[in-house]
This record gives structure tokens, C-alpha cells and sequence, in this order.
């Protein structure tokens, strides 16, 4: 197998932010059946490891079992993560600039909140809102109810990865800078998370605006977001990856790497009965989600295939774990499986290119106008007696 630096020096720019952005969805829709349950549990349900996509947990029954109910998930439906993805694409094309909190409270709430859609897991149109978990509907109860700054409208809600798990258009529109990547998102998700759910959005950014620069790795993605990261979030990024290096196999890696992140993690051994001081605000924790997804890309030397699955594998939040390393690997420039692609897209009802279209011809404008005020800046400088500007 051609090592991803490798492999990834041929991909350029549309690649890249097609990669990110089908990567992510597709990852979402693998992991969406099997979110909230353990690796056990998961290999008891499926008769062994998940290796593709596969239907409801409950089959038939998904209507009303509980506690999935109303939800369809499998069967290649992506889940919130991905309507998330693609309502902040369409910000970035209506906006066609840099975004910051009041980008979110002006267009991506009245765009949740307004314009109905396909909702794949409720085989309906109906508002993406009425599909978001709490977290996320939170965006709207405290910008287009609340009148909140949305600098600071975050505050109170759940730690969660609400806010990163949408994060990867902003390191796609700051490709290859990935301090840019980590400013932008942490702008931008003041308006929906707080504390490490907030750094967390920023540093998964940054993650992917790492992945997309010529010969990438996975250990230089690690090392940008250990360069940027703060607090409980970068202590366990760093753990839980020094514990990923000594795997090169998913299998072997699904407890250690659980190991490794659970003193960070507030939720608890059990995903569905969190413990009494789960996802409060704090500088010692991190959410599960991105150190877990970071530590799958390196088990899997950036493998697209096995960087999924092996999140998928890893069950609790699962489709967001995903999501995440399907973005990255993606991003790296590791093939996303056509047929896999194909499903999610047919049976989700939705073009998962058009999107990646859209944000690379948003990019190109957007690094264009960062170019023009670079230059006005340097002359500006230089006008002050500071150092001449470049050529």
C-alpha cells in the first residue's frame, strides 16, 4: 500500500474537499446503526465486526423501538452530523467569505429552521431542525429566540461534540493553514458550544486544514492539532495517540484507545446513562469523539477504509467518531470506497458532491480576497517604515 504522504502529493484541491466531505458523510452513515452501543454489543448484534453498511439495529421495528425510535438509522442514511456538514456549506456559499459567530446566528439558523429538506432517518421533508438533537436545537432556542450574542450564545449548553462534528468546511476553506482553521471554528462555534466542545470544534478543524496540505500524514495531522490545542483536549489527543502508535490494527486498539481517553471523557462507561458530571464545562476534560478519531487515523496509516471502521468498531458516539476520521482520511487523500459512496448517497437522497463543488469554488474566492488583504496590509506596513512588501 503507497504510504498516504505519498499517495497524497497527486491529489490537489477538489480532491481534497471532495474527499472531506463525502469521507465525512459516508463515515456517518456507517456508524449511525451501531451509535451508543459498545464493541461488544456491537459484535454480538452483527455476528462479528461491522465491515460495511448495515441495517437498523432493531430492524423492522426502528419505527418504534426504543430508544433509536423515531430515527432510521442504517441502510446508508447519514445522520445530523452530515445535514450539519452541508447547512454550514451552504453559509459558506451564500456568505463567500470567512465566517464568525453572527454568520451562524444570521444564515445557518434561519436556514435550519426554514427551509425543509430530505431527512434521510425520517424518510421525510421536514425542517433539519426537527431532526437535531437538544444540543444543536439549542442554536436556535438561544440566537433566533434568545437574541443572545452569538459570541456568546454557546454558554450553557452541553459539552458536547455538537460543534465539531459539522467543523470539517472551515479547515476545508482554510486548507493547509490550519492555525487559520482553529481561529475560524472557535469564532464559530462560540454561538453553538462552550469549553472543550468549543476547542474541540477548533482543533478538528484544524486537523483537516492539516490533512490537506501536499504530503500529509497522519502524524503530521496529530502534530498541527497538539500544536494548537489547549487543556484537557490536548492532553488527550496526546495520550490517546501515543497509545494509537502501537497499533496497526483496529482490532487490537478498540479498548486501549477507550483506556486512553476515558479519564478525559465526562460521560462514563455507560454512553447511554451518562454520569452526574457529564459534559459540564472544564479545563482537565475533552470530548470523546476527536482524540478517538485522531488516534483511528494513525492505527490505520490514514486508510480510509480501516480509519472508519475502526470508529465504527468503537460504537458509543460512533457516527460522529466517523464522521470525523472520514473527513481526515479523506482529506489525506485516501480513496473513500466507491460502492460505499454510491449507497449512502442513493439511499440518503442526496448528492454528496455537489456540496464538495460548491466550498472548493468558495475556497478559491475566499483565499483570493485573503491574498488582496495580505497585500493592502503588507503596503500598509511598509507605508509605516516596517519591512518592504514581498514580491
Amino acid at each position: 500500500m503507497t504510504p498516504i504522504g505519498e499517495e497524497s502529493r497527486g491529489c490537489g484541491l477538489e480532491e481534497r474537499i471532495t474527499g472531506a466531505l463525502v469521507g465525512a458523510a459516508v463515515g456517518d452513515a456507517l456508524g449511525g446503526p451501531v451509535e451508543g452501543y459498545s464493541p461488544d454489543q456491537i459484535t454480538e448484534r452483527h455476528g462479528g465486526r461491522v465491515h460495511g453498511i448495515v441495517g437498523p439495529w432493531h430492524g423492522d421495528a426502528w419505527r418504534t423501538a426504543r430508544p433509536i425510535a423515531p430515527y432510521h438509522k442504517g441502510d446508508g442514511h447519514v445522520t445530523d452530523d452530515t445535514l450539519m456538514t452541508h447547512a454550514l456549506v451552504r453559509v459558506y456559499a451564500r456568505v463567500r467569505d470567512h465566517l464568525d459567530a453572527y454568520a451562524v446566528a444570521d444564515h445557518l439558523v434561519p436556514d435550519l429552521m426554514t427551509n425543509p429538506r430530505w431527512i434521510p432517518e425520517l424518510e421525510a421533508e421536514a425542517l433539519p431542525l426537527q431532526r437535531l438533537f437538544l444540543a444543536e436545537k439549542w442554536l436556535v432556542a438561544r440566537l433566533a429566540y434568545g437574541h443572545v450574542d452569538p459570541r456568546e450564545a454557546g454558554v450553557g449548553n452541553i459539552v458536547n461534540c455538537g460543534a465539531a462534528m459539522y467543523m470539517a468546511p472551515v479547515g476545508l476553506v482554510n486548507a493547509a493553514n490550519p492555525a487559520g482553521a482553529y481561529a475560524e471554528a472557535l469564532d464559530i462555534a462560540g454561538a453553538h458550544q462552550s469549553s472543550y466542545g468549543r476547542e474541540a470544534a477548533g482543533v478538528f478543524a484544524a486537523a483537516v486544514a492539516a490533512a490537506t496540505a501536499p504530503g500529509a500524514t497522519p502524524d503530521s495531522v496529530v502534530t498541527a492539532c497538539l500544536s494548537l490545542a489547549k487543556d484537557g483536549t490536548r492532553a488527550a489527543i496526546e495520550k490517546v495517540c501515543e497509545v494509537a502508535c502501537e497499533h496497526g490494527d483496529f482490532e487490537s486498539a478498540l479498548v486501549p484507545l477507550r483506556q486512553a481517553v476515558s479519564p478525559y471523557d465526562t460521560v462514563g462507561p455507560d454512553y447511554r446513562a451518562p454520569s452526574l458530571g457529564a459534559r459540564r464545562p472544564s479545563r482537565l476534560h475533552a470530548i470523546e469523539e476527536l482524540p478517538v478519531a485522531l488516534g483511528m487515523l494513525l492505527v490505520s496509516g490514514g486508510d480510509y477504509r480501516r480509519a472508519v471502521l475502526g470508529a465504527v468498531n468503537y460504537g458509543r458516539d460512533c457516527d460522529s467518531i466517523a464522521t470525523m476520521a472520514g473527513a481526515l482520511a479523506g482529506a489525506l487523500g485516501s480513496p473513500v470506497p466507491e460502492d460505499w459512496a454510491k449507497t449512502v448517497a442513493e439511499a440518503s437522497r442526496l448528492d454528496l458532491w455537489e456540496p464538495a463543488r460548491t466550498l472548493a469554488a468558495v475556497t478559491r474566492e475566499v483565499f483570493a480576497q485573503d491574498v488582496r488583504r495580505r497585500r493592502a496590509h503588507e503596503q500598509a506596513f511598509a507605508a509605516l517604515g516596517g519591512t518592504p512588501c514581498s514580491a
